[in-house]
């Protein structure tokens, strides 16, 4: 595996202007707007025409992460995105993302409508980050389509939640496609609604949801959950919440839907608290209370 500096950025967006375009072999990168006016194929994947956001075309192997990085800096700043991510037949691909503002006060409203298309026989690992400030209102939108055989495992993090999160996830799998999605979010000062949907539509198909919620100060949550089965097929959901202020709130909303009675599907879900015998512990050995929560927190966290 060659080794490469995150400070390689493929894709860097602030505001609404492109800083960066890196071009690797065997890939093609452009704004979303130029994807759409340059190949015609893209515009039944893209959700309409885009203003603004990435296109990241994978043709051939790459043994290396690539980067895409979008920012706010400016005051006032809103945000539409338009992101089409298409990996080919037979890859095995890794991408590596991050979403912020880069300084408090700034009030970004970041807005993303995107689509990642798995092609057969390939697979992603995508890791997505987020970090904003309490002024912040934060709306993604993602689809992914894994066809015949694909792998997906992405995980998200939200590591510093915005005034505002809402994050909406469908992933449709079709022929033995198999995915492991993971949400994080670690929720202070904040609004937060989590809506995932896994459609298992064809024969063979499987996959697991699992979330992760912290409910520090003055947040509520919300995190709907489901499953759909159309096929022969496997799921499995996994909602977790941690309550950690009284001042906050988590609901928890698993839902699963069968449609064929050869299909296997299931849930678990729960919200608990810190036990004081963790924290007693914890402080015998020299912590603090807030580091014996903090480091209770990300063991939690730790999916």
């Amino acid at each position: 595996m060659v080794t490469r500096s995150a400070r390689n950025i493929h894709y860097l967006q602030i505001d609404h202007r492109v800083k960066r375009l890196f071009q690797e072999k065997g890939v093609v990168i452009l704004p979303s707007a130029e994807a759409w006016q340059k190949f015609t194929w893209s515009k039944k994947y893209f959700l309409k025409k885009p203003k603004e956001g990435y296109f990241i075309w994978i043709k051939k192997q790459i043994d290396f992460p690539l980067f895409a990085c979008i920012s706010i800096a400016s005051k006032n700043i809103q945000q539409e995105l338009g992101n089409l991510l298409v990996v080919e037949k037979n890859l095995n691909i890794s991408l590596r993302g991050t979403c912020n503002t880069l300084k408090k006060n700034l009030c970004g409203i970041h807005k993303a409508e995107g689509k990642i298309v798995l092609k057969e026989n390939s697979s992603l690992n995508y890791e997505h980050i987020h970090s904003w400030h309490r002024e912040d209102i934060v709306l993604p939108n993602y689809e992914f389509l894994l066809e015949k055989n694909s792998k997906l495992d992405y995980t998200y993090k939200n590591l510093f939640t915005p005034k505002k999160l809402k994050i909406k996830t469908i992933l449709n799998l079709l022929e033995e496609a198999s995915c492991n999605l993971k949400m994080v979010a670690d929720c202070n000062f904040t609004e937060t609604e989590i809506i995932d949907t896994l459609v298992l539509k064809e024969k063979g198909a499987s996959g697991q949801i699992q979330l992760r919620l912290v409910g520090r100060k003055n947040s509520k949550i919300l995190a709907r959950s489901q499953i759909l089965a159309r096929a022969p097929c496997k799921g499995h959901l996994d909602c977790q919440g941690l309550l950690i202020d009284k001042s906050s709130s988590i609901s928890l909303v698993p839902e699963l839907i069968c449609k064929n009675k050869q299909s296997q599907i299931t849930h678990e879900a729960s919200i608990g608290k810190i036990e004081e015998e963790q924290l007693n512990y914890l402080r015998m050995r020299g912590l603090n209370e807030k580091e014996a929560i903090n480091l209770v927190i990300n063991g939690f966290l730790g999916i």
